[in-house]
């Protein structure tokens, strides 16, 4: 929280370059801000206030989240649910500066139109000798609607399902074979339908460039007639307690930006600001419930390298050649995530 504090004033009466230099892309700050002027620009291109990323990450402590990565990453949420900081491994950092030179060339590009992970700032913080390193980027879910079934999907079906131990989570991540078990789709109009798949063919084609694979659709799904009843229950439940309800907004605090928000331009259930919920489509209108989905393309710094390759290799020999493994080469890997996803939209 200091960190972000002192780069985001120290940086707040600098011009940005018309032209990023290559030092700029290795850059640093005293507190370890990794690259400040080109993550800087990229708030910009995502139309980030620096002012507003500045208060929800400093104003109040960050939330610690359930979930926890197969690398063993941490999650937190800034205390008004917009941002996601994640702790990454020294290789990622090596990664994102791999790729962070053409990944800001795409988003300057694609108008920061996109379904890959907006990445915000990426710091060093060093305590007693340990380092840990950690990510900034959007939510990809709501800071206002709440999301209750959630999926991660590559696009194959060998071992993909979820665990015992994770379906007893408070949200559980479910896979590939348990959307396809569950007879889950993605019910959205036929605009929304081919603007979502342009973006996302345009993502995976330039994660392919990049030879990174393994990536993700995360999927959140907010079902607004059971929001819509938890709330009455929830009014019900407070009876002659005082105070108003907090709108449904669970965990949000009273003053936080969003319910400013909500006050000025009161919102309908299942509605949102899609300035701030960047990743939402609604349902149309004939689905069988209505919904929200949040989608976007998450966990893109897999290398395709001689350790990918030789898991590849390792578990054609052990689920057959046709297998449908999450392990092939960047190529192939897009092709079939991108496939995949067009069936999951009827």
């Amino acid at each position: 929280m200091w960190g972000v504090n002192h780069s985001i004033n120290e940086l707040s009466h600098v011009q940005i370059p018309i032209m990023l230099m290559p030092d700029d892309f290795k850059a640093y700050s005293k507190i370890k801000e990794y690259c400040p002027l080109v993550f800087r620009n990229l708030r910009e291109r995502f139309s980030i206030d620096d002012q507003d990323f500045q208060n929800s990450l400093t104003r109040s402590a960050p939330l610690v989240s359930e979930a926890q990565g197969r690398s063993g990453a941490r999650f937190h949420t800034s205390y008004d649910k917009r941002y996601v900081i994640k702790t990454i491994s020294s290789e990622d950092v090596a990664e994102m500066h791999n790729i962070l030179k053409k990944y800001h060339q795409y988003i300057v590009e694609c108008h920061g139109t996109t379904l890959l992970p907006q990445f915000l700032g990426m710091y060093r913080l060093t305590v007693d000798g340990d380092e840990t390193y950690m990510i900034v980027t959007r939510n990809v879910f709501s800071h206002r609607l709440s999301v209750y079934k959630k999926y991660d999907l590559k696009g194959s079906t060998v071992a993909r399902e979820a665990s015992d131990k994770e379906k007893a989570k408070e949200l559980p991540t479910y896979k590939d074979n348990d959307f396809i078990n569950d007879g889950q789709k993605i019910y959205i109009d036929e605009e929304n339908k081919k603007i979502f798949l342009e973006k996302l063919r345009k993502d995976v084609e330039f994660l392919a460039t990049l030879k990174l694979m393994d990536y993700s659709l995360l999927v959140g799904i907010h079902d607004v007639e059971r929001a819509e009843q938890e709330e009455v229950e929830s009014e019900d439940n407070e009876g002659d307690e005082e105070g108003e309800s907090d709108g449904g907004i669970v965990g949000t605090p009273p003053d936080s930006p969003s319910n400013t928000l909500d006050s000025t331009k009161p919102l309908s259930p299942g509605d949102f600001d899609p300035t701030i919920d960047v990743y939402a489509i609604k349902s149309h209108d004939n689905s069988p419930r209505k919904e929200v989905y949040f989608m976007a393309v998450i966990d893109i710094l897999q290398h395709y390298d001689a350790k990918k390759k030789a898991a590849h290799a390792a578990k054609t020999v052990k689920h057959g050649a046709g297998a449908e493994i999450s392990t092939v080469n960047p190529e192939q890997y897009s092709k079939r995530f991108f496939e995949f996803i067009t069936t999951i939209l009827p």
